[in-house]
């Protein structure tokens, strides 16, 4: 019986039944190995979003580079009904299927707006096919996190520390790696799960759970008490102080700071009036630190700074990891040196391989192939022939990159989006495939 996790090994499989379906009459139709170009982009922003953060290419390009079909994954789809017809072809294929593609991309952390290839591939049309499904998720997830971590930093300013906390909320063991080192690299200070921390080579960061305020009162004799034990171990520890009446535990804390038996660090707080309890908490503790949580997001946090509420950190999960998505789609643009669109209604998409240069005025989409075009180009190759052409980046180079990505944009991108405006070239081949039948 399977534990039903994934593996690294199970990545080539992780994919939509289609996609396979796909490469299968490529094959069959003699297309397999045709060079074929497909781009992510987004066509919509998030609601309440005014750009994009690039996030997630470090793991699609493990992935590409490991791509490999095992024998028994080949056996089993050999088993399903639904190739029955498959032609040899295609299991010729299966059998020699490392990833032969190449790979532009924006770094990530770079900031990027709708219409905007976040990223290229451009393989054997089977190839680059089948890699659609696990890229997608990959980097939606990723940039969606990173986003509006991006966001919270600007909203913040820089002296407010924000927390990722959003383990037990992620999707799975996997996105709550990913939505952890998204957060770092586009502005949070830390993170509370462990491993994520260990992987990127960061110190974790928690308080308490109410469980041991509550597990030590009613064992030893007080909430007071759970506070004591606590701090014998973790003398700088946010102390959480809800547990039963917030304002009463911190007088009580206050009182014993002020006959010299401890000595009080932080206090976090995760429900009631968080505006006026934490005014109340910053009188009576005016040197500890305050630390919020319990569902906050970008809009109540916006709420509490304008009511004045005296925080100075932020623990934020179940709103930062889940919630309406990044909807980035994979399309074809390009198959053996032809540009293709889909010209469906409210769904289109931009053929052609595109470049993307940054200018003051705004971003400038160009066919890639144009030559002198001015500005600074943001996809850059990062894959020849399926290996990876840089190296595995730390979250802090990328939230270098992504401070400096923002900062030079201008202030009004936080309310609203820059203007991407096309090349002639590039409108010129929309307008003559719109003109086709």
């Amino acid at each position: 019986m399977t534990s039903f996790t994934v593996a690294a090994s199970d990545y080539s499989l992780l994919t939509d039944l289609y996609q396979v379906t796909m490469a299968a009459a490529y094959a069959g139709e003699g297309l397999a190995m045709l060079p074929a170009s497909f781009e992510v982009t987004v066509r919509r922003l998030p609601r309440g979003h005014t750009y994009l953060v690039a996030m997630g290419l470090a793991q699609v390009l493990d992935y590409l580079s490991q791509f490999c079909l095992t024998p028994e994954q080949i056996e089993y789809l050999q088993g399903l009904a639904v190739f029955e017809r498959a032609p040899a072809a295609f299991w010729e294929l299966l059998h020699d299927s490392r990833f032969q593609g190449t790979v532009w991309a924006v770094p990530e952390g770079t900031v990027v707006f709708a219409q905007e290839p976040l990223l290229r591939i451009e393989a054997p049309l089977w190839q680059a096919q089948w890699v659609e499904t696990f890229i997608l998720n990959t980097l939606n997830y990723q940039t969606l996190i990173a986003t509006r971590a991006s966001r919270l930093r600007q909203l913040v300013g820089d002296t407010v520390a924000l927390l990722e906390f959003g383990t037990r909320r992620a999707f799975s063991p996997q996105a709550s790696l990913w939505a952890a080192r998204a957060a770092l690299a586009a502005g949070f200070n830390a993170t509370s799960n462990v491993l994520a921390a260990q992987q990127l080579g960061v110190a974790p960061t928690g308080t308490m759970a109410h469980s041991l305020v509550m597990a030590i009162a009613t064992t030893i004799g007080t909430e007071q008490d759970a506070f004591t034990v606590f701090l014998r171990y973790y003398p700088d520890a946010a102390l959480l102080v809800d547990t039963y009446d917030t304002l009463s535990a911190v007088a009580t804390l206050a009182n014993r700071e002020a006959a010299g038996e401890l000595q009080v660090q932080a206090v976090r707080i995760d429900s009631g009036d968080l505006v006026s309890l934490s005014q109340k908490i910053r009188q009576l503790l005016p040197h500890a630190k305050i630390v919020a949580s319990g569902d906050l997001d970008e809009a109540e946090i916006r709420r509490l700074l304008t009511a004045g509420a005296t925080i100075d950190a932020y623990g934020i999960g179940t709103k930062l990891v889940t919630g309406d998505p990044v909807n980035g789609v994979y399309k074809l643009v390009e198959i053996n040196g032809h540009g293709v669109m889909k010209r469906s209604s409210g769904k289109g998409t931009l053929p052609g391989r595109k470049q993307i240069y940054r200018r003051p005025s705004g971003d400038y989409l160009a066919l890639a192939d144009e030559a002198d075009v001015w500005g600074t180009p943001l996809l850059e190759q990062v894959m020849q022939d399926g290996q990876p052409l840089i190296p595995v980046e730390s979250v802090r180079t990328i939230g270098d990159r992504h401070r400096s990505s923002l900062s030079a944009l201008p202030p009004t991108v936080q309310e609203t989006p820059q203007p991407v405006v096309y090349s002639p070239a590039l409108d010129a081949l929309v307008q003559q495939l719109r003109s086709q039948p």
